[in-house]
Order: structure tokens, then C-alpha cells, then sequence
């Protein structure tokens, strides 16, 4: 079986986009910025927020932290995205969510101006990505898409099951898939016979945020198995997939961690870098 290492994908692609950075930065005055909002003390989100800013320093982007506490009000908040949205340093605005309960997601990501959203979760840019226009594209499929790109595994012509519908990954991951030229089925909890479309499907993204939920019998022989859930155990980190089943079964298949996990920081990078040349041309 071929291990798909996102690790070895994302090292890859930030090489690329730091000798990119500092070419951009020379020819243009300054580097692409990226204003990350965190509104709280999750510890998952504390930790997320700190790789976004590692990774921005890997590549020369320039980042804007802004920490808030857990009772930031939405007036409070709203102001500072929209101060975001004026300033010409910030090319990118990402919020990091979850939010705290008594803040809808939903209308906070209604105020990041489209020209700015370096997740893709405005409605204006999952619009464009829906007509074919995409002006950025949502972070975890896409890194899913740069994965297979980089290991040469073609998705045209084949069977193709998602299993999850969320706006973030499931939705967009069909569509990417399908602009591949594959014939896709999106699958999630009330799909009936499940185990018997993914045992039809040459390549299968499970994304069902349940750890652990799918073994080899779940998949044809030779199959792609694409794993995008991450659950925290007792021994460490998980995914939706028991990937130790999958020696001498699938094709090719990505770890948990190790795999998808990396390449959606380095896909937010390629949305940042996309934004600024868009704002400096």
C-alpha cells in the first residue's frame, strides 16, 4: 500500500510558495498578510492558531494575530473584521471556529469581505467555486485534491465516494471531485446501504467524524481511501479510518495525523498568496 503523506505533499508546496513569497514581496514592496481572529481559549483552536502562524513565518507571510477573550461581543468583533477589511496589510482574514456559543458562525463569516476570505466560507466565494470560478477554495479539500496531484492518482473515470456532507469539506470536496471528472456519491448518516457503495468506489474521502468508523471491509481491494477525520484518544490522534487494516487492501491510503492534517494550513498559505495577488495586480 502507498502511504499518502501529507507531510511530504505540504513540505513541498511550502518550498514552492516561500521562493514565490520572496519574489512577490521584492516586486511588489511588501508580503502577502494574514489576519488570524481567535475568539476565546478552546485549547484545540490555541493550537490550530499557533501552526497557522508557524506556517505563515515558514513561507514569509506576514501574519496578524488577534487573541479575544471568550466575552468579546459581536458588535465588538464585528468591528474588528471590518477593521480588517480596510486594511490594505491584510490580504487575508481567517476566523477561527468554533466560536463561542453566543456568536452565530454564520453571520460572523457574513462580515469578512469576499475580496478577503482566505477560508472560502463566505457565500459569495462557495458561489463562485460552485459556478467554476473559484476564487479560493476550501482549505482541507483542496489539500486532498494536492495530495493526489502530487502522487499522480487520477480521479477521472473513477467511482468516487465523500462520505459527509459539511459546508467545509464534504460539499466541496464532491464538487472538486466531480470537476475532476469523477463520478462521485455523497454519502453521509441517513444513506442507506452505505458499506455497499463504498465497496464500489475506486476512491473513497471519509469525512464522518466518527474515530475509527470504517475498516477494510468497508473498501473494494485497491482502493484510494482518502482520511479526513481527526479525534483525540487516549494513544494519540485518530482518524475515521482503522488504517492499520488497510496494509495489502487498499492502493493507497492517507495516516492520521500525518496525512490530510497538514495540507490545510498549507492550503490556507495558497489561498493568502492568491488574495494578495489579486489585491496587488
Amino acid at each position: 500500500m502507498k502511504i499518502l503523506s501529507g507531510k511530504a505533499v505540504s513540505k513541498h508546496l511550502r518550498e514552492n510558495f516561500k521562493a514565490e513569497v520572496a519574489e512577490l514581496s521584492a516586486a511588489k514592496g511588501r508580503p502577502p498578510g494574514l489576519a488570524v481572529v481567535l475568539v476565546g481559549d478552546d485549547p484545540a483552536s490555541q493550537v490550530y492558531v499557533s501552526h497557522k502562524i508557524k506556517a505563515c513565518a515558514q513561507v514569509g507571510v506576514r501574519s496578524f494575530e488577534h487573541r479575544k477573550p471568550s466575552e468579546l461581543s459581536a458588535a465588538e468583533l464585528k468591528q474588528l473584521i471590518e477593521q480588517l477589511n480596510q486594511d490594505p496589510q491584510v490580504d487575508g482574514i481567517l476566523v477561527q471556529l468554533p466560536l463561542p456559543s453566543h456568536l452565530h458562525q454564520e453571520e460572523v463569516l457574513s462580515w469578512i469581505s469576499p475580496l478577503k476570505d482566505a477560508d472560502c466560507l463566505t457565500a459569495e466565494n462557495l458561489g463562485l467555486l460552485w459556478t467554476g470560478r473559484a476564487r479560493t477554495r476550501p482549505c482541507t479539500p483542496a489539500g486532498v485534491m494536492e495530495i493526489l496531484k502530487y502522487y499522480d492518482i487520477d480521479p477521472s473515470g473513477m467511482r468516487a465516494a465523500v462520505v459527509g456532507r459539511s459546508q467545509i469539506v464534504g460539499k466541496p470536496m464532491s464538487l472538486m471531485l466531480l470537476e475532476a471528472d469523477a463520478t462521485v456519491t455523497t454519502c453521509h448518516s441517513r444513506t442507506k446501504n452505505l458499506r455497499e457503495i463504498l465497496l464500489q468506489s475506486d476512491l473513497v474521502v471519509a469525512a464522518a467524524g466518527k474515530a475509527l468508523l470504517f475498516g477494510k471491509e468497508d473498501f473494494k481491494k485497491g482502493a484510494v481511501v482518502i482520511d479526513v477525520g481527526i479525534h483525540r484518544g487516549e494513544e494519540g490522534l485518530y482518524g475515521d479510518v482503522r488504517f492499520d487494516e488497510l496494509e495489502d487492501h487498499a492502493f493507497a491510503a492517507t495516516p492520521v495525523p500525518g496525512g490530510v492534517g497538514p495540507m490545510t494550513v498549507t492550503m490556507l498559505l495558497a489561498n493568502t498568496i492568491a488574495l494578495y495577488k489579486h489585491h496587488m495586480s
